[in-house]
């Protein structure tokens, strides 16, 4: 019996692929066929960064803006990676930002009032993430009670218990590795190389992003021949390369910004290495598989053998890790671990994690696309304060953003449905 899989897994040939390789609506531009659901995100975050550009004179852009941006979204985009796959599952979590703050809480009290060694002090934040994830995972998988209930009563259980554990005041400072791995840059370890009118760039980091840009065409051309394997539809070949060349275009445009600002920060090189590795699982692995399999028809995955409960489980834990990651990069950011951390941070990585392409009814998503979806609620809210607007209308343009989404994926999913009529 084949399963529901992405791009690259066994699918019997002739079969209908069900996986997120084959999202419903596609669009014809210039008389290429274009799947609007996949391509229409990087579309969006496209005209956006232009539209703030020309409104900021070209500040949005600037070497110091660009490093800003992924140093103050750091947070959310890790959130965004645990929520794009609980939502996949068809499921939520709502106590992420809770969770951020009592593990960020954790970390403090343990480095700051107790010396614990800072190494000691984070492997053991994650594992109280982990096990505040495998608290909720077990009443969600095994005694049966909906996510949207278990993580509601998280967030307010979990607030609490970061108030208890500061005792209502901020805890700080923290030690010197952690502020840097939450604020700092790569060394500069093989010298500048000059640039001609864009001055000098550190050339380690150049190098990272030829090499970040090389196995992303490699991937990508794995993938194609994968599906072209199955008998799958994919992009012409024109499309395929000008893809590949648009998305190393952008890559170095910001690899060289930052190479010439301060060079990488070390929060990407994580967000990197965990986006490499959950694209991986979710395109590779068999857990990956099961995820889509569950999010896309529930009752099919348990007859096709899917161990359901074992699977939602394991994601919840994976989440508290994450969360815990978060929350100690955002304690280390503000040097200081505060009663009110991680407020609105489980709405941000849902918005992220929507906008990014996930379907509401689940069993649609990539990490890649939640990453893009939190970029592009970044690049709003740096743009928007940029120009000086007030904060109530960056609420406004997020909220809209946000149901524009939502609303471009129940249209797709019609328009794909009446073409199947």
């Amino acid at each position: 019996m084949s399963s529901i899989s992405p791009a690259g897994a066994d699918v019997a040939p002739g079969a209908k692929d069900a996986g997120p390789a084959q999202p419903p609506g596609r669009a014809s531009l210039f008389g290429v066929s274009l799947n609007i659901r996949q391509s229409g995100i990087y579309i969006a975050f496209a005209l956006i960064v232009v539209l703030f550009s020309v409104l900021t004179g070209g500040a949005l852009l600037e070497p110091q803006n660009i490093s800003n941006i992924i140093v103050q979204n750091s947070y959310i985009l890790i959130l965004s990676i645990g929520m794009i796959l609980i939502i996949i599952a068809g499921h939520i979590d709502l106590s992420v930002g809770s969770v951020v703050a009592v593990t960020g809480a954790i970390a403090a009290v343990l480095m700051v009032n107790y010396g614990v060694p800072w190494p000691l002090a984070l492997l053991i934040t994650l594992i109280a993430g982990a096990a505040i994830g495998a608290w909720q995972g077990y009443w969600i998988a095994y005694f049966g009670i909906p996510a949207f209930i278990v993580t509601l009563a998280g967030m307010l259980l979990f607030r609490a218990l970061t108030l208890t554990v500061l005792g209502n005041q901020g805890i700080g400072p923290f030690p010197d590795q952690v502020r840097t791995l939450a604020n700092g840059f790569t060394d500069g370890y093989l010298g500048n190389i000059g640039l001609g009118p864009l001055g000098g760039a550190d050339l380690f980091s150049l190098i990272v992003g030829i090499l970040a840009v090389a196995g992303m065409a490699v991937s990508q051309w794995r993938n194609r021949s994968a599906r072209l394997g199955y008998r799958q539809s994919v992009d012409p070949f024109p499309v395929f390369l000008l893809k590949i060349i648009g998305s190393a275009v952008v890559i170095m445009a910001i690899v060289v910004q930052l190479a010439r600002f301060k060079n990488l920060p070390w929060v990407l090189v994580l967000l990197a290495a965990l986006v490499l590795g959950y694209s991986l699982l979710t395109n590779r692995a068999v857990f990956g598989r099961r995820i889509y399999a569950i999010g896309g028809n529930l009752q099919a995955a348990m007859l096709s053998g899917v161990k359901v409960k074992s699977v939602v489980f394991w994601l919840f834990v994976n989440m508290g890790v994450l969360a815990a990651v978060a929350g100690v990069i955002f304690a280390g950011r503000l040097n200081q671990a505060g009663p009110t951390a991680g407020n609105s941070f489980e709405l941000d990585a849902i918005a992220a994690a929507f906008i990014g392409g996930a379907a509401v009814q689940g069993g649609v998503g990539r990490v890649v696309g939640a990453i893009t979806g939190g970029l592009i609620m970044g690049v709003i809210n740096n743009g928007m304060s940029l120009i000086g607007a007030p904060s109530e209308r960056v609420m406004l343009v997020k909220g809209a953003v946000l149901l524009a989404a939502v609303a471009f994926d129940v249209w797709t999913k019609r328009r794909a449905g009446s073409a199947a009529q």
